[in-house]
């Protein structure tokens, strides 16, 4: 222990430190390996991109995780039993990415690990009085540690909802930290499993930033590219890029009223699937055939 405080101590005092961030997102691509110089903190915080890799997955991986991801019922056996294997693939992709790159785990100060998000649950979407804000993330912090060599650090959300918040404080902390500019009102845009902003004033009062999920990403898009044309997605948008906005469609779609409704949001991924969507579009008479299936 007193040799893993001495190391911790030693991280502290230097001037720029190298982590090994990995993100894995409600589209269940792959996952994202990025390793980053930080330097300084709070607004002269400033980050380094040195290395960045996507590694997909294997469909069949895909697969284990969709058995218990944003359903209400599961095999509860199957949710504990992955717990350990992702954070082993994760591990072994990290090292993988290390191994291309030429970068020994010893040269690495810090792992940080989102894991993989199998359920999102704010009391505005469950509406239990009784019961708070929840999230839950499964691929072991210490399993990824053990396999790395690398201190790791995991488990992100669960701080935020016990200080109060819906379990999504990464966004906007980085986002504020790393792009604020005085003078300047600042949104940005991220379209991934869950399509998400944030909002940076011009001030630069943090009390006045925000981020918030705005609907359904690729989770959804995905799912249909599944479904009708048998691929995992739409690369490089080449299916959509072949198609045309149906402007009658679109205003059904827009009529939803989780759009104007800012409390949905956040779950954003459990309101908005493959089955609610065909029911969407029943209404729809020149809606594709396949949908009303």
């Amino acid at each position: 222990m007193k040799k893993h405080v001495f190391q911790l101590n030693e991280i502290s005092r230097k001037r720029t430190r190298h982590i090994i961030g990995l993100m894995s997102g409600t589209s269940l691509d792959g996952l994202d390996v990025a390793l980053c110089a930080f330097t300084g903190s709070g607004q002269q915080t400033r980050v380094k991109v040195l290395h960045f890799e996507t590694m997909p997955y294997e469909e069949e991986f895909k697969d284990e995780i969709r058995r218990i991801f944003a359903q209400k019922q599961i095999d509860f056996q199957h949710l504990v039993l992955l717990n350990a294997p992702i954070a082993e693939r994760h591990a072994d992709l990290a090292n993988q990415c290390l191994a291309k790159w030429k970068i020994k785990p010893e040269e690495v100060d810090l792992l940080a690990s989102h894991g993989q998000t199998v359920f999102h649950a704010p009391r505005v979407f469950h509406g239990l009085p009784n019961y708070p804000n929840a999230t839950l993330q499964i691929g072991d912090g210490d399993h990824l540690a053990v396999r790395t060599g690398i201190i790791t650090v995991s488990d992100f959300r669960q701080k935020h909802i016990a200080a109060g918040g819906e379990g999504a404080p990464l966004a906007l902390y980085g986002d504020y930290f790393l792009f604020s500019k005085k003078g300047e009102d600042r949104y940005l845009l991220n379209i991934g499993g869950i399509a998400n902003f944030t909002y940076l004033p011009a001030n630069q009062d943090a009390t006045h930033a925000f981020a918030t999920d705005t609907g359904p990403g690729n989770t959804l898009l995905d799912a249909f590219a599944r479904e009708l044309f048998g691929v995992p997605y739409d690369e490089d948008a080449r299916l959509a890029s072949n198609g045309r906005v149906d402007e009658r469609l679109l205003e059904i779609l827009k009529s939803e009223p989780f759009l104007p409704n800012r409390s949905l949001k956040p779950s954003a991924r459990n309101f908005f699937h493959l089955h609610g969507s065909r029911r969407r579009l029943r209404n729809f008479r020149r809606a594709i055939p396949i949908l009303m299936m």
